[in-house]
């Protein structure tokens, strides 16, 4: 799609492009991955075309294309359009600073693996978004040391600035919110403090970013705020809705059921809690049948309900995540 007509001076105006963009997710018990070849990573995406009933069947091809499945969970995320996304560096068949680049881009989630060199672990792209780990404190306390230079610019809006990134990372008496992923990304960016900050700035205003600052691995363009609003809506839909089921095999183990959400919001979940609020809930039903393969005692697999997977009963089941600091 473009939309170009000559200027008065007989230069071309600037050309509007049009593409999907695809975040395709799976979650083991180690973390989330997302469907991201190359390097850098970036996420599957492509022209729009006209052989497409749909938007949503052109996500599900790509998928099939990389995959060799098909997606079960599709949904539209946001379009991205802001002027600059797409610069000389980032890409030959974009290569005018002064396009603007329309990605449209969805969510989806799936059980198969496909190329693993295909998949990235989401947890080195976005290292702060991971609680579980045991050095996660030491990466939210270096985080925030270097967002104070960033929050001391703000002459006018200092207490604005400290208040937003107590509230995003948990500071003082704020608890971490796990759905906030994309708000806290695109403070790191407006701070200076991931490698896509720099990108189509002139080095007088290009931000500092630090070299010790664990903010993981960039991506081609501005993919990596795309897999925060991913991970954001996939942490929100989780506290009330099951949509967990798209992620897990038929049958499974409660320990593995709470294995994957940990990893779906990056913090831990009590056992027992846990447990109570998915049988209260009726969101699985037992088996007659014993898991053999969790390294220890048997344990009784499980299946979701088809009742707790149908729309109409969708609102208000919610798997239990509690807030941490």
């Amino acid at each position: 799609m473009t939309d170009a007509s000559p200027t008065a001076s007989g230069a071309s105006a600037a050309e509007l492009h049009a593409e999907l963009v695809a975040v395709v997710l799976r979650a083991d018990r180690t973390g989330v991955q997302v469907l991201a070849p190359g390097s850098p990573a970036r996420l599957p995406s492509g022209p729009l075309r006209d052989d497409h009933e749909s938007l949503q069947e052109g996500v599900r091809d790509f998928a099939v294309e990389q995959t060799g499945h098909r997606l079960g969970f599709v949904e539209q995320l946001y379009t991205f359009a802001d002027l600059g996304r797409v610069g000389r560096d980032d890409h030959d068949d974009h290569d005018d600073r002064d396009d603007r680049l329309i990605s449209i881009s969805y969510l989806g989630l799936t059980r198969h693996v496909g190329k693993a060199d295909n998949w990235r672990a989401v947890y080195d792209l976005l290292p702060w978004e991971d609680r579980r780990r045991s050095d996660s404190r030491t990466t939210v306390d270096a985080l925030v040391d270097a967002l104070r230079p960033w929050e001391a610019a703000g002459t006018d809006d200092a207490d604005e600035r400290r208040t937003r990134m107590a509230h995003l990372f948990g500071v003082g008496s704020a608890t971490w919110r796990p759905e906030l992923a994309l708000q806290r990304y695109e403070l790191l960016w407006e701070a200076g403090l991931v490698g896509e900050a720099r990108r189509g700035r002139s080095d007088e205003h290009a931000p500092h970013t630090g070299t010790s600052v664990p903010t993981g691995e960039a991506m081609t363009w501005d993919h990596r705020r795309i897999l925060a609003t991913a991970l954001s809506r996939l942490r929100a839909k989780l506290q009330y809705s099951p949509v967990v089921a798209e992620l897990m095999p038929r049958e499974f183990t409660l320990g593995q059921l709470q294995e994957v959400v940990e990893s779906i919001v990056g913090q831990s979940v009590h056992k027992q809690n846990f447990r109570r609020a998915v049988q209260k809930d009726e969101l699985v039903e037992p088996l007659d049948r014993m898991s053999h393969g969790t390294g220890g005692r048997p344990a009784q697999l499980h299946r979701f309900r088809d009742e707790a997977l149908d729309e109409r009963q969708q609102v208000g089941t919610k798997v239990p995540i509690h807030r941490s600091r």
